[in-house]
């Protein structure tokens, strides 16, 4: 059996963790959230785990306790240059850089952390196993709900409100009825196979 050395809670770390991976449009957005042991965070959980409206109040209380946190993002020509695996650790090298506390480490979800100048350890199923990344993928999820709402109201014949850029049915009709915007990701499959539709039908 694997063993693993415990984490050292004495140092100050920062979680970290990403949303927006699978979309066809919109960014890929990271944060980074250091929190304060002398506030209780036991309602913190993995973002995908909780209720829109419960991750909208723990957001709240991520922003007004938390000792430090940030979001950033990489948008969709960034993902359509580097991949969405390079984007997403630029995202978070984003978010950690942007924090106002500098952390001795970096707890990342996931098994690839970003190319930061202190310690780092990637946890697989991290955002349900510490707190500071469950904060991490609260902030990252809600800022880009949100994200996807704004550009909503810019387009809302696209339904970014409903779907917030991922593949359903809805969305792909309605890249199909009302082409591709500058938001959508170019190099995924599905947007792909879309725009070259468009171009055979041009040119008939």
């Amino acid at each position: 059996m694997l063993e693993t050395s415990p984490i050292n809670l004495s140092v100050i770390f920062a979680g970290v963790d990403e949303a927006g991976r699978g979309p066809l449009a919109g960014p890929v957005a990271a944060a980074a959230v250091i929190l304060n042991d002398d506030y209780d965070w036991s309602l913190l959980n993995d973002s995908k785990k909780l209720s829109a409206k419960k991750r909208e109040h723990l957001a709240q209380e991520i922003r007004q306790h938390a000792s430090s946190w940030a979001v950033a993002y990489a948008s969709a020509k960034e993902i359509d240059a580097l991949n969405i695996h390079v984007a997403t650790l630029l995202a978070m090298k984003r978010a950690v850089e942007a924090l106002t506390v500098i952390p001795e480490k970096i707890l990342v979800d996931g098994k690839f952390c970003p190319d930061v100048s202190m310690e780092s350890e990637a946890i697989i199923k991290g955002d349900s196993k510490v707190k500071a990344i469950s904060a991490a993928s609260i902030l990252a999820k809600t800022w880009r709900d949100e994200f996807m709402l704004k550009l909503h109201r810019k387009m809302p014949e696209f339904g970014f409100d409903q779907h917030k850029g991922y593949p359903t049915k809805a969305h792909l009709a309605a890249l199909e009825a009302h082409g591709i915007s500058q938001h959508h990701r170019l190099s995924y499959k599905p947007v792909k196979r879309m725009q070259h539709k468009h171009y055979q039908e041009a040119l008939k």
